[in-house]
Formats: C-alpha cells, structure tokens, sequence
C-alpha cells in the first residue's frame, strides 16, 4: 500500500511540475513538440553565441567610464554608499523580508526529513524502480557481469630430478700409544777386537742394534810426559751398540729401559663420506685442546689438538614432483610445459597451469527496470530500459587509444611497452619470491620480506597481483652437480591491466611471440605493429569491472527531470506564458 502511495505522489508532483512548466499546452504531444522547439531554438542561440567574436557594443559598460570607477579611488565609500543604497532597493527589502518572515522548521523534522531521503538513495530500487504507471510490478533487467572473475593467473610446479643437500660430522681423535723396552748394551771394533778388548763387530751383523756413539780404542804407540800419557797412534776405534735382543756370543756390558710415542689420527669414523664421491669436505676444526700436555701410560706428552670434528656437503638426487594440488584442482589446466636447462634429456621440467584468480567479495548486481515514471502535463508513461551490450567494449577501446597516447615512446616508436622484473625461487623448495595474483597482497608481501626476498621482488608481487604483469616463462639460474636448483621466473609488468591485455592478446594476432625467459626484454609495439591489431577479437572481459559504468544506458529520468526544471525556470524568469 505504501508503494501505491508513493507513486501516486509521484505522478501528482510531475503533473504540477509539468502544468508550470508547459502552461497553455493543451495535450501531451503539444507540450512535447512545445519543448522540442523551445530546445532547438536555444542549442541554436548557443552556437550562434559561440561562433560569434566579442565586440565593445555587445558587452555592457565597455565602452565609457563608469560611474563606479571613482570608488577606486576611494574604497571606503563602498560601505556607505551600500548601506544607503540598501535600505531604498526593492530586492534587498524583498531578501530581508523573506528572512524575517519565512516559516521555521523543528531541527527534528529537518533530520527526520534527511533521514527517509538517505533511505530512499540508499535503495532507490524499493521505493521506486519497478513500478508501472497502473501501480503494478514493473520488470527488471540484470546488467552483463563486470568481467571481474575473468581473470587468471599463470601456476607453476616442477617435475623433475630434486637435489637433496644435508651436512654429515664425525670425529676424529688423535690416538697416543706409548711402548717400554729393555735395550742391551755392546761394544765392538771391526778390527783388532781383541787388542781393543771388545767384541768384534761381525758378531752384531744380524742382530737389530743401533749404534749410539763412538769412542778410540787402546793406544798403540804414546808417551809420557809430566806424568800424563799422551798417545800419537790411538788404536781402531770402538762402536757403541744398544740392542733389542742378547746377541750370542757378545759380552753384555749393560741394559737400558726407553719409551716411545707413536700417535696417529684416528678416521675410521670419517671413512663413509671421505669415501663417497658425492661428498665434499668443507671444514675441519679443533675441539679439545686443554690441557695441551697429557700424561700417557706415565709419559707426558703435549699436543696443540687431541681431537677435531670434519663436515662434510653430501649431495643425493632423487625423483620429485610437486604438481599434485595443481593437478587435482579442476579449475586449473595445463597450458605447456618448459624445460629450466638447455640440457637434452631435460633433467627437471617446469609445468604451467592456467588458474582462475580466487574471488574476492561478490559484487552486487545491477539492473536497469522498466517502471521509471515520466510525465508530461499531468500524463505519465513508462520507460522501457535495456541494458546496452556493446557500449562496455567501446569504452574500452576508447580507452585502449587513450592509452597507446600517453604511452607512446617517441624515442624507440614504440606503444605499450613494458619492464622486465624477474624474481627466485627455490625448486623443490618452501622458498618462494614469486607469489602473485593467486595470494593477496598483504600479508604476503610482508611474508615475503620475512622469508629473504628482495624488495623489487615483493614489488614485483604486487605489481603482479594488481595485475600489471605477464609471465613470460622460467630458467634455470643456480644448478649443484647439475640440477638445477633454483630458478627465475621473467615476466613483463605494465602500467595498466589493459596494456597486459593488449600484449597477450595482440602478440599472436601479429605473429610476435614471446622471447625465451632468459632473454625477454619486453618490447611494446611499433606503430605498423599496433596499427594491425583488431581489438573487436580481444577478450576485455577482465577490465569490465573499470568500466562498469558503461554497462548502463544513459539516466534518463534524471536528463529529463533536468530539461523539465530548466524549463519551469525560464518560464518562471521569463513570464510564465508563451
């Protein structure tokens, strides 16, 4: 009952409105031709008024000096002359008498009355939109989607050779034996033995004895001289031996006991990895050295290191894949597959997956609903809408040729060209620098400076994620043994979605691929380039959420409630009859 209502008063106030402004219009067709001519004949004035140069005699007080100019001279007078000229001008008493005598409003009805209007521009749609002229249930139309879902992102994973990288330890201890024997002691003389009184040397032959010094034998010829032997012909000199064992037949003039250290370092804890080709050292360090002087088996024995500790890199490779969420996803499908080496056969292929970027909230729809009330002199009718399909598209074309203006390169005659940005990831790894659209901007940007990216590649993430930016392809930039083990990924970013578009778009319409990752420098279009695109084959569904305005069809119930005012005000300034 209420919407009955409204629209009853609706149609009265258009016929009130109405009835002012067409005055003596006698019919709904009369008060339109009245209107169209009224149209015509002030867009002709117009243009006529702007084609025309301006001159002294058709500007007022141009020409002469005008009586006011001596308040130039003498600006306080302004203010007196004012006040007196005030209170003897018709407009200023009629001004002052409305003031004084126009009807106050409540604070409270003013609000109440914003109130219900805010309501209603919140959702025009249930007071109004809908509505027939007989106050029944109009018809509504739901608007084309945006095209906000449309767009997708470029997945990747690996399939491959992954390379496993651990560090093994292990101990080496110096190892201190001590050995105590009894040694035996000889002398002998290779000649003349027995004059010498010793054994003769042939004797220790076969024997394991060491000789340990020498002394003269018996003097064969001297004399004597102060009571003191001085000999001229000593005789043949005497071997000193000390031996491990008795040697049969030798006279023992003693036994001696000595002790030796042997020391080695002991490995065997090591001989895995020192063995295995696939194994590298890279460190050995000292880790225990205090005290430097041990007693060992009651010897004392002082070493700078009594045991060390050896690190080894080992490498094993092993098959591996990560494409197991992707291909279980049913949204997402497999466009190609790209090599990361130059290498034949390829030891480690990356896939690319073609993905839906998840959605974000759902918009509203929109519609457009026949039901808007237009009235004439007291009769009303219906506007019947539609939503217009094609002029979303040309707005985006228009726009495309806005854009090829301002990115126009005079230097390199080239339009829509983008930068080269590349960034990292670990194959087979959590480390990963290039997330994109599939993840949101925040916090991803600040996991990904906590992880160890760079700042271009967090700005990278962004731009990509905006949707600025076009993956061209993977490489290989870090390999061990020869798998790869970290790559780049290249894509080309742009100054806006739409230049994206064109290029992905416009590239195969041309013949001009992409360049392999490695070399992809991102060059736009030249001028004979662009001039052969046809953007009516390019899919903007992806950019229809930046124009949706151009989804709908001009208001006009507001164009025409503008003409209707205007209208009433000329005649209310003009007369009020015609």
């Amino acid at each position: 009952m209420t919407r009955v209502y409204l629209v009853a008063a609706a149609l009265l106030g258009c016929g009130a409105l109405a009835s002012t402004a067409f005055g003596q219009a006698s019919s709904t067709e009369a008060a339109r031709a009245d209107g169209k001519a009224f149209g015509a004949g002030a867009l002709g004035r117009a243009q006529a008024t702007t084609k025309t140069a301006p001159s002294a005699s058709s500007l007022p007080g141009y020409g002469g000096t005008p009586a006011e100019a001596v308040l130039a001279q003498d600006p306080d007078a302004i203010a007196s002359r004012a006040a007196s000229a005030a209170s003897s001008n018709d407009g200023y008493r009629t001004v002052r008498s409305s003031l004084d005598r126009r009807p106050r409003v409540a604070v409270a009805d003013i609000e109440a009355t914003i109130a219900r209007s805010q309501a209603i521009a919140a959702d025009p749609n249930a007071y109004v939109s809908g509505m027939s002229v007989g106050g029944g249930q109009g018809s509504c139309r739901q608007l084309p989607p945006s095209g906000a879902g449309g767009a997708t992102y470029e997945a990747t994973c690996n399939v491959g050779v992954a390379l496993e990288q651990r560090t093994e330890r292990c101990a080496v201890p110096l190892a201190i034996s001590v050995t105590t024997k009894t040694a035996y002691r000889y002398w002998c003389s290779g000649y003349n033995a027995a004059f010498n009184g010793v054994d003769d040397c042939s004797l220790f032959d076969t024997a394991a004895c060491t000789a340990t010094g020498h002394h003269p034998g018996r003097c064969l010829q001297g004399h004597e001289q102060g009571g003191r032997l001085y000999c001229t012909e000593p005789g043949e000199p005497v071997t000193e031996l000390l031996c491990d064992a008795q040697v049969t037949g030798a006279e023992l003039l003693g036994t001696e006991t000595a002790s030796s250290v042997a020391e080695r370092r002991d490995e065997s804890a090591c001989a895995g990895p020192a063995a295995d080709s696939q194994c590298a050292m890279t460190a050995e360090t000292c880790t225990s050295s205090d005290p430097v002087t041990r007693v060992v088996d009651g010897v004392s024995v002082t070493k700078p290191c009594w045991a060390w500790e050896r690190s080894y890199e080992c490498n094993r490779t092993r098959p591996a894949q990560d494409c197991g969420d992707l291909d279980r996803n049913p949204a997402c499908r497999l466009v190609r597959e790209e090599c990361l080496t130059d290498e034949h056969p390829c030891p480690t292929v990356e896939r690319v997956y073609r993905c839906p970027v998840p959605d974000g909230p759902a918009p509203a729809p929109q519609f457009v609903c026949d039901g808007d009330i237009y009235c004439i002199n007291g009769e009303c009718e219906t506007i019947e809408r539609e939503p217009n399909q094609e002029f979303k598209d040309a707005a985006v074309a228009l726009n495309a040729a806005s854009q090829a203006g301002r990115e126009f390169d005079p230097a390199t005659m080239t339009l829509f060209e983008g930068e080269r940005e590349t960034c990292h990831s670990k194959v087979f790894g959590i480390l990963n620098c290039c997330k994109g659209k599939a993840f949101p901007l925040l916090p991803g940007a600040q996991l990904l400076l906590a992880m160890g990216c760079s700042r271009e590649e967090v700005l990278l993430h962004q731009r990509d994620a905006q949707g600025l930016c076009h993956y061209v392809g993977s490489y290989c930039s870090d390999s061990v043994l020869g798998v790869c083990v970290t790559k780049k990924k290249a894509y080309c970013c742009f100054e806006s979605k739409l230049s994206r578009i064109l290029q992905e778009q416009g590239r195969p319409q041309i013949g001009k691929p992409w360049a392999k990752p490695k070399n992809e420098t991102c060059r736009g279009f030249t001028i004979e380039e662009f001039a052969r695109l046809d953007l009516s084959r390019m899919d903007f569904s992806e950019v229809y959420a930046e124009f949706q305005d151009a989804a709908k069809l001009p208001e006009e119930l507001s164009t025409v409630s503008a003409m209707q005012q205007k209208i009433s005000d000329y005649y209310a300034l003009n007369g009020g009859s015609r």
